[in-house]
């Protein structure tokens, strides 16, 4: 989700030599959020990227093959299709909205009939590209003292800027590769479409209980990206839901979020109160967040389909893992490290990634609420330290933590 201005990638794009059809046979890559619109001149870096494409290597494969080649030889580790039509995703997200579940995300329902219909947002409009790019959710460092837990795929490079550049170059090489003026409009989880349903309709795997893409074999730690195109390709077949009678990611659930399988209620979760959330994160939740502070991995920690002995994590031959990989301080930072951060440390640390979202506001509020949890008395007089400050929403947090801690 974008925050402030971000700091731009750095470096220029390269390209492998792409993957024969044997390989996206064998890798299943085929079997199966920021905006370029149509017309757009490319950044030099996706100019670069699509250059470096082999797409007269291509050959004869059938042009949704070769598409699917080349999103697989620009970086991205999954790529599917699906028609540019209504779903029956389009009257879910109506029920969802009406029951409130967006809580204050409102642009979610403002023009709702474009995220119902992709050829609203494309005229003529026939397939979705969807794509995916794991993130390597490795073992992180203990931090030093009680945690300030960030959500694994935050501290590192923010994956809009990561992904946007690899998007732009698939655009652009899309004419050439059909031999025709294409027209497209590509995204990274910004603009209104239902990235997640599309890429379940591609067959990039499917919806589970915790509302979350899963794939069979990378499972559910995924960022997507959509290109809406004018091209008629042949859309991909659906995967089929392996959720089972499981249970793991509904009773996991720290704030009970999941009303019914398959269903979240945002304004319960924790990667919405401590990220979209403006305000005070409502008191019957506040025991609830324990040490999180940004975002949450809970239930996709207790999913079994991201058991490492299971949950395959490709190469890396751009470097994007590597970008989006956590930077030193958000390993493991320490919560007392947080709480004593200036507005000026904060904007440094958090520059160029998505932890400049919830703002120097409201992460120091998420702090709080975690160091009332932590039990940690040693915390005390950071905390005070807000309580005495000019921000009264940060003084209640404050509050609230001082009492939890028998203060």
């Amino acid at each position: 989700m974008p925050g402030a201005q971000s700091a731009r990638p750095r470096g220029r794009c390269t390209s492998s030599r792409g993957c024969s059809p044997r390989h996206l046979r064998c890798c299943s890559w085929w079997r199966s959020g920021w905006h370029s619109r149509a017309g757009r001149p490319p950044c030099p870096r996706a100019t670069r990227a699509r250059d470096a494409v082999p797409v007269g290597a291509l050959g004869e494969l059938p042009l949704s093959e070769r598409v699917a080649a080349l999103a697989t030889a620009l970086g991205f580790d999954l790529v599917g299709i699906a028609r540019a039509e209504p779903g029956g995703h389009a009257a879910f997200l109506r029920e969802w909205l009406a029951r409130g579940y967006g809580g204050e995300m409102a642009y979610l329902a403002r023009g709702v009939e474009r995220r119902e219909d992709p050829r609203v947002v494309l005229p003529g409009a026939r397939s979705v590209i969807a794509l995916g790019l794991v993130y390597d959710p490795g073992a992180r460092p203990e931090p030093r003292g009680s945690a300030f837990r960030v959500a694994r795929y935050a501290g590192g490079d923010d994956y809009h800027d990561v992904l946007i550049d690899r998007v732009r170059a698939l655009e652009a090489a899309l004419s050439p590769l059909a031999g025709m003026p294409v027209r497209t409009r590509g995204y990274v989880d910004t603009g209104p479409v239902l990235e997640r349903a599309f890429a379940a309709d591609a067959g990039l795997g499917w919806i589970g209980k915790n509302t979350l893409l899963i794939h069979p074999r990378l499972g559910s730690y995924l960022f997507l990206a959509v290109v809406l195109t004018d091209l008629a390709l042949e859309p991909g077949a659906p995967e089929p839901d392996h959720c089972g009678s499981c249970r793991a990611c509904l009773d996991a659930c720290p704030t009970g979020a999941f009303p019914e399988p398959y269903v979240l209620d945002a304004t319960r979760c924790l990667s919405y109160t401590t990220i979209e959330l403006r305000g005070p994160i409502p008191g019957d939740l506040r025991a609830q967040h324990g040490d999180w502070g940004f975002g949450c991995d809970v239930c996709q920690e207790v999913c079994p389909w991201n058991q490492r002995e299971r949950r395959v994590v490709p190469a890396d031959p751009h470097g994007l893992r590597a970008r989006l990989a956590a930077r030193h301080e958000w390993r493991a930072p320490a919560l007392a490290w947080v709480l004593d951060l200036s507005q000026e440390t904060w904007r440094a640390a958090a520059r160029g990634t998505a932890l400049r979202r919830p703002g120097y506001r409201g992460l120091l509020r998420n702090a709080l609420i975690a160091a009332g949890n932590s039990g940690d008395a040693s915390l005390v007089p950071k905390v005070r330290g807000h309580l005495e400050g000019a921000d009264p929403m940060l003084a209640e947090h404050a509050r609230w933590a001082l009492e939890r801690l028998s203060v």
